[in-house]
C-alpha cells in the first residue's frame, strides 16, 4: 500500500491474501484479523500505510502471521552542494545515498532543493504528512540565505514584496519577505517554491546567486549540529509542530 492512501480493510485483505471478499468477511467474523492490537469485524475499517495489521492462526493457536507493520520516518538533513534532491539519479549522488539502507525503505523527499544549493531537507515515507507541508493552502513557509555576486539595495525589498510575473507559467510570485544582512547576503523568506524561482527573481537584477541554503521550514530550524551531509530523525515534537 502507498504510504499516503487509505483502504477499505476487506479490500486491503483481499489484496493482500489474494482471497475474495467473501472469505474475508467469514475472517473478520471469526475475529481472525487483528487491526492494532485489536480484533477487526469491520469491513469498511479504514486502513492506512502504518495500520498495524495481523492475521490469527486459524486453528486457534498462538501463531500471528503480520500482514504490514510499517512505521513512519521523519529525517532532517544537512543537504550538501553538488547532491541531487532525487531517489535515485544516473549522473549524481542523491541524498538517499546518504542514508544508510537500512532506513531508507519508501523514503521520498518533502521539499526539493536544487542541485547547487544546500541546508534543510525532510525526507519522510509519509505521504500525507510531506503533502500538508506542500500544498499551497497550508502556507508553510520557508526561509532561505542567499548569498550574491553584486552588492543589494532596498529596491530588492519592495520588488520582491510585490511579487513578480513570470511569464513562461503565466503567473505571479506570492510576497517574498527580504531581509538584507549584508552589501551582498540576504535572507528570504517564501510560502511556495516554483522552478528556481529564488535564482530568477534575483534574474531580474541581473544579479546572480552564488549560494542558496535553506534555513527552516515552517516552525523547523535546521540542526545546526549537522554538518553538511549529515541527518538525524526528526523528534515526535517537531514533526507535530512543524506547522
Amino acid at each position: 500500500m502507498s504510504t499516503s492512501k487509505r483502504s477499505r480493510l476487506d479490500r486491503f485483505l483481499s489484496a493482500k491474501l489474494g482471497i475474495n471478499r467473501g472469505d474475508v468477511r467469514l475472517m473478520l467474523a471469526k475475529k481472525h484479523v487483528m487491526v492494532d492490537g485489536i480484533a477487526a469485524t469491520d469491513i469498511q475499517q479504514q486502513v492506512n500505510a502504518f495500520t498495524h495489521v495481523a492475521l490469527v492462526d486459524q486453528a486457534g493457536g498462538d501463531s500471528v502471521t503480520v500482514l504490514q507493520d510499517n512505521q513512519p520516518q521523519y529525517w532532517m538533513m544537512n543537504k550538501p552542494i553538488g547532491v541531487v534532491s532525487a531517489t535515485a539519479d544516473e549522473q549524481h549522488k542523491t541524498v538517499i545515498d546518504l542514508l544508510p539502507a537500512s532506513d531508507v525503505s519508501d523514503l521520498h523527499i518533502a521539499g526539493r532543493l536544487d542541485l547547487n544549493s544546500s541546508g534543510l531537507l525532510l525526507l519522510t515515507n509519509d505521504g500525507r504528512w510531506s503533502r500538508a507541508l506542500s500544498e499551497p493552502s497550508a502556507g508553510v513557509g520557508k526561509c532561505y540565505r542567499v548569498r550574491l555576486e553584486k552588492p543589494l539595495t532596498e529596491d530588492y525589498i519592495q520588488a520582491f514584496a510585490e511579487g513578480m510575473y513570470f511569464s513562461y507559467e503565466d503567473i505571479t510570485t506570492r510576497p517574498v519577505v527580504l531581509t538584507i544582512i549584508s552589501d551582498y547576503v540576504a535572507e528570504l523568506r517564501l510560502v511556495e517554491g516554483r522552478y528556481h524561482q529564488i535564482k530568477r527573481m534575483f534574474g531580474r537584477f541581473r544579479n546572480p546567486v552564488l549560494a542558496l541554503h535553506r534555513i527552516s521550514i515552517g516552525n523547523l530550524l535546521l540542526d545546526e549540529t549537522l554538518m553538511p551531509g549529515q541527518y538525524r530523525p526528526l523528534t515526535d515534537r517537531e514533526v507535530k509542530e512543524i506547522v
